[in-house]
């Protein structure tokens, strides 16, 4: 099967972006959310499935146990952006959810966020990851989602990722019509990483209902997480329902759920390589250099002054 041709990225407001995360752009704006609605956000490829598998868990594990058989986790939680031909499109599918509190997942920049979350007063978790498993995760998951643009050799999309050298499509918004090559922020979709972790970062000092979480701490305390998530919703699960939920949400037992591991998404190569590949903390160590590893951490160490906003490459 010959595999679709790849988007290209143009510069979306300042933001790269592909067609697919943008034209349903006039109506995710206009999105009604309600004030009871929980948003799951973060750059890809940062631990959102577990995120949203977690969430799902927590609400709907005990009171929907029928969806655990029926309906795939990208089904429960939809992509609010998400916009390919042929399939539903992820704002249609948040509006039909029934089900309370209706659960959405974006990985928008946070100040391209309908505006509806923040006037509603929703709960928000945005889930941050450290960028070199990000990179690394994100080359993989690039290889097989043909949604987003081939990433190429790792060295070459090591060093776009970081520095943005990447020749794009520029749209020009005025005419609506004509694009132009030039350098542009990121070689793949939703723009830098620095840019995304940080906006979300300095949105949560002045939102209360914002809950920011590491990658790193579910990975090396997933039950004092789900404590501290329990007490950002005010849920008050039983000991026996908390440890339901960690085994659901472990990584392997998620890999090995068809509803869970995208086994029948749209547009993904399972065979290059799968959705769910290592979950781990660390594995940029199998495909960094020494030198690249030093590169990547005084880049960060630049780009990242915000205070209080760590990352760990390794637990």
């Amino acid at each position: 099967m010959e595999e679709p041709p790849r988007p290209e990225l143009f510069d979306f407001h300042g933001v790269s972006m592909t067609k697919f995360f943008t034209d349903n752009w006039e109506n995710v704006k206009k999105f009604k959310a309600k004030p009871d609605d929980v948003v799951i956000a973060s750059y890809p490829k940062s631990g959102t499935t577990w995120a949203c598998y977690l969430l799902d868990r927590l609400y709907f594990g005990k009171t929907h146990p029928e969806k655990e058989t029926s309906l795939p986790l990208y089904m429960r939680v939809p992509f609010l952006e998400l916009c390919i031909p042929g399939h539903p499109k992820g704002k249609d599918l948040a509006d039909q959810l029934t089900v309370t509190p209706r659960l959405i997942k974006t990985h928008l920049p946070v100040h391209f966020v309908p505006d509806t979350f923040w006037e509603n007063n929703c709960k928000t978790i945005y889930v941050a990851r450290n960028p070199k498993d990000v990179i690394v995760s994100h080359f993989h998951f690039s290889r097989m989602n043909s949604i987003h643009p081939a990433p190429g050799e790792w060295d070459g999309f090591l060093q776009r990722f970081m520095d943005g050298n990447s020749e794009i499509k520029v749209y020009n918004f005025k005419h609506k019509c004509s694009f132009v090559n030039q350098p542009f922020v990121s070689s793949v979709a939703y723009g830098a990483w620095h840019e995304h972790v940080v906006g979300w970062w300095e949105k949560k000092q002045t939102n209360p209902n914002l809950h920011y979480i590491f990658y790193e701490d579910l990975t090396e305390n997933l039950g004092g997480e789900i404590d501290k998530l329990c007490s950002f919703l005010g849920l008050t699960p039983s000991d026996e329902e908390k440890q339901s939920i960690k085994d659901a949400v472990r990584f392997d037992n998620m890999k090995d759920n068809k509803l869970t591991n995208f086994t029948n998404a749209p547009l993904m190569n399972l065979k290059i390589s799968p959705f769910m590949r290592k979950g781990k903390v660390g594995d940029w160590k199998n495909h960094f250099t020494v030198a690249q590893s030093k590169q990547c951490d005084e880049h960060y160490k630049q780009k990242i002054t915000s205070p209080g906003l760590q990352f760990r490459t390794e637990v």
